[in-house]
């Protein structure tokens, strides 16, 4: 039994702003914690996004996975639920998620818009992103009994951290505390790091996604199994590299197709040969 592709033709990588657009919004739906400065605590808060968002944003209506992995970490349980959700996100789009849902991913798309230069990441920076999973969001936090991924997060650091610092200010703020006199190094260290991210994203593509993100790092190991797969008709491929130039992370889709690196945004089946096309992985017959 060999193992074929079925083409999807219905998916159209045009629409794939409008969906992260309504993704970014929903995510952090609830209004009233940024007019009140409050953290939306209700049932759907026990419950994850498939990508990262911070949990501490007043307009947060669900978890993020990465800070429900800490948190289990940190109380020595075995997290049952989130690794079934994860692994059953990873095996249906692998990576998918990353180039069409993630608040975070869709600006860096964004932001790269302001340039034309481009710096290319070395391909072992890709390896960063595992080490992000295995030291900041697994060992210190059994270690020391803290969130050191979402400390030093700087998806966080815009979702959470920086409308804190402005909008939960003074005794008698709806927060119930002064917010700012709180702000201290740990603060300016996540400013650090988010700018140097936002200045690095004017320049290379998705550079927080391939060295960072320990969730695009889980999604990863899924890729090249899942049901969401590509394929590439090397009889009509001409190796223009039209693809190449598309990719946001700076693959070659003829070559490296369901690459672990691959977000699956599908702008490489713009191919003009059509020699590239996205489809539903399947056991049968050739």
């Amino acid at each position: 039994m060999k193992r074929r592709i079925r083409h999807i033709v219905s998916v159209v990588p045009a629409k794939r702003r409008i969906w992260q657009s309504l993704s970014a919004i929903l995510h952090n739906a609830y209004i009233p914690g940024f007019v009140g400065m409050t953290i939306y605590q209700g049932a759907l808060k026990g419950f994850c996004v498939p990508t990262l968002n911070c949990y501490a944003c007043p307009g947060a209506v669900m978890s993020c996975p990465i800070g429900v992995l800490q948190h289990f970490v940190i109380a020595r349980q075995f997290p049952f639920f989130l690794l079934g959700f994860l692994g059953l996100v990873g095996a249906g789009v692998g990576r998918m998620t990353c180039g069409w849902l993630c608040p975070f991913g869709f600006l860096q798309d964004m932001m790269k818009k302001l340039s034309g230069w481009k710096v290319k990441l070395p391909r072992w920076m890709g390896k960063l992103k595992y080490v992000s999973l295995a030291i900041l969001a697994l060992l210190l936090p059994f270690l020391f009994g803290e969130m050191w991924f979402s400390k030093l997060c700087p998806a966080g650091s815009i979702e959470g951290a920086i409308p804190w610092a402005l909008g939960g200010n003074g005794p008698d703020s709806a927060a119930g505390f002064d917010v700012v006199s709180l702000i201290g190094p740990m603060f300016w260290i996540k400013m650090v790091i988010l700018g140097a991210f936002l200045v690095g994203m004017v320049f290379i593509k998705r550079p927080f996604c391939r060295t960072m993100c320990p969730l695009g790092a889980i999604y990863s190991l899924f890729n090249k199994a899942s049901l969401v797969r590509l394929r590439v008709d090397r009889k009509t491929c001409t190796d223009c590299g039209l693809c190449e130039r598309m990719c946001p992370v700076d693959l070659k889709p003829q070559l490296e197709i369901d690459s672990p690196e691959c977000i699956k945004c599908l702008e490489c089946t713009k191919c003009p040969t059509g020699a590239i096309k996205a489809g539903f992985a399947l056991r049968g017959r050739a």
